[in-house]
């Protein structure tokens, strides 16, 4: 049983909420994805809360998801793409748990994101993907605890990090 939460950083489209929910699942662990958690309280999706409120206020609710997640019995947590930018989201991280980057090359990430369900994307395309790409990785390397390269497909993927979880925890 996990003593801190696990918190799983990386580009989007890397498998961050379908690789943690499916981890959750085969070890029993509990798992909750921030991007959701945000969206509920609009009653919509990431897009609806991004439309009604505007970026500023979806990054006010990241540290805020945070904040309230540190209290809770430890799970999994997949995090938005942009949450680890933060500096003071990757301070709470670090604090309550263990983080986790999922690093999925680009090439993979940009033959299969959808961008229609990622607000910050949506407008700009491709270019933008890749863009963040090179951007953030460099944070999300400095931030994480481990890392976990995606590049066999997900059933291997899946295979990796729930030996992983269970070596940990």
């Amino acid at each position: 049983m996990l003593d801190r939460h696990l918190f799983i950083i990386g580009m989007p489209g890397c498998g961050k909420s379908s690789l943690g929910k499916r981890v959750a699942k085969e070890t029993g662990m509990p798992f909750t994805d921030t991007d959701s958690l945000i969206a509920q309280t609009c009653g919509g999706s990431v897009n609806d809360f991004f439309a009604a409120y505007g970026e500023d206020a979806f990054r006010r609710a990241e540290t805020n998801t945070l904040i309230a997640l540190s209290r809770a019995r430890p799970m999994i947590i997949s995090t938005g793409g942009g949450t680890v930018i933060n500096p003071v989201n990757r301070e709470i991280m670090r604090n309550f748990g263990t983080i986790l980057l999922i690093d999925r090359p680009i090439e993979d990430i940009l033959g299969d994101i959808k961008l229609d369900r990622r607000p910050t994307l949506q407008e700009k395309g491709l270019p933008e993907v890749e863009r963040l790409y090179y951007e953030r990785l460099p944070v999300y390397r400095e931030a994480a605890d481990h890392v976990l390269v995606n590049n066999k497909g997900y059933h291997m993927a899946v295979y990796s990090l729930v030996r992983l979880v269970k070596e940990w925890y």
